[in-house]
């Protein structure tokens, strides 16, 4: 760009953490543009355009703050979206490329979420929070764990996720089953799995791990007929998108002991609201979608990001 261009002004969105600017170099994107960061998120649609008028481009973390239509015409000023990961589905990429606005991604690695979900799993199973809270209050031994070994690991869902969280699961000696629409027998014997039914898969698995891509096929998968058929010693856990469950179903699950318990890192709506019933609901461990959130992962995405973001303003020149 030359010395007579305006500055462009970069938002930084979501830092919830505030780690933006020391897990990668900042320094060469700084000299040649004027670069905000937030922590705080807003939900409110007025709010957020006008946060975000000012601003020629917006970096956004995963889906923290969605980019409709809506708001993307709001903003006029807006050239590029720097987007963390391979795709991000709350970004209207359709509206975008209607005014000209570039959309760039970063690389991924599934290992957080991967390693996130075992962390679920085995919480679960040998009930670490409850024992915990009843340690620090004075308490010892309460509850019987449950082993991994020789008990069923159903997988919804054997992509890239999947799949790892499937090799960990064989590791404890457990039986791998698996299941999702377009899944094949050729697929799950590569990943140690079986290939079973929907059906067959909430009978018998004693943990049911969700691992797809959210979209209409997905959406609402799991409801009170599914939870109807699950064991009542089963355990759910999703580390993939809130809305594959159905929420009401899930409370509803639970607080009748329909299945032994859950454990979830996503939610319909993020952040949680203060007042949901996940924040109170007994058998349920829940944490505020950190899946991705690890150093090594977000020193990737912020590194990726500046780097397009520098592509992008050479390409102007």
């Amino acid at each position: 760009m030359n010395s007579n261009s305006p500055t462009v002004n970069i938002a930084v969105l979501d830092d919830y953490q505030g780690v933006a600017l020391t897990l990668a170099d900042w320094s060469a994107v700084s000299a040649r543009a004027n670069v905000v960061v937030f922590n705080d998120h807003l939900a409110d649609p007025d709010a957020v355009a006008a946060r975000l008028l000012p601003f020629d481009i917006v970096c956004v973390m995963r889906e923290r703050t969605p980019l409709r239509r809506a708001l993307i015409e709001r903003l006029p000023r807006l050239k590029l979206i720097a987007s963390t990961a391979k795709r991000n589905a709350s970004i209207d990429a359709a509206a975008a490329a209607e005014r000209g606005i570039a959309i760039a991604h970063t690389s991924y690695s599934s290992t957080p979420t991967v390693e996130l979900t075992w962390a679920l799993i085995l919480s679960g199973a040998r009930h670490l929070v409850a024992e915990h809270a009843s340690l620090r209050a004075g308490g010892w031994q309460h509850h019987l764990g449950d082993d991994m070994a020789g008990q069923t690991l159903g997988i919804i869902g054997l992509g890239s996720v999947g799949s790892q969280v499937a090799k960990v699961g064989l590791a404890f000696g457990m039986n791998i089953i698996a299941w999702s629409q377009n899944l094949t027998a050729e697929t799950c014997a590569a990943a140690g799995a079986r290939l079973v039914s929907k059906e067959e898969l909430l009978r018998q698995a004693d943990v049911i791990s969700i691992h797809l891509v959210l979209s209409a096929r997905t959406t609402g998968l799991i409801g009170s007929g599914e939870f109807s058929l699950m064991k009542p010693h089963a355990r759910l856990v999703n580390t993939s998108r809130g809305p594959i469950v159905v929420e009401a179903a899930l409370i509803r699950a639970l607080a009748e002991r329909q299945i032994a318990g859950a454990a979830i890192d996503v939610f319909d709506s993020e952040p949680l609201a203060p007042d949901h019933p996940y924040r109170h609901i007994d058998h349920l461990l829940a944490t505020p979608h950190i899946g991705y959130v690890s150093r090594s992962l977000y020193e990737r995405f912020y590194r990726d990001t500046v780097t397009n973001i520098l592509a992008w303003l050479d390409a102007q020149n």
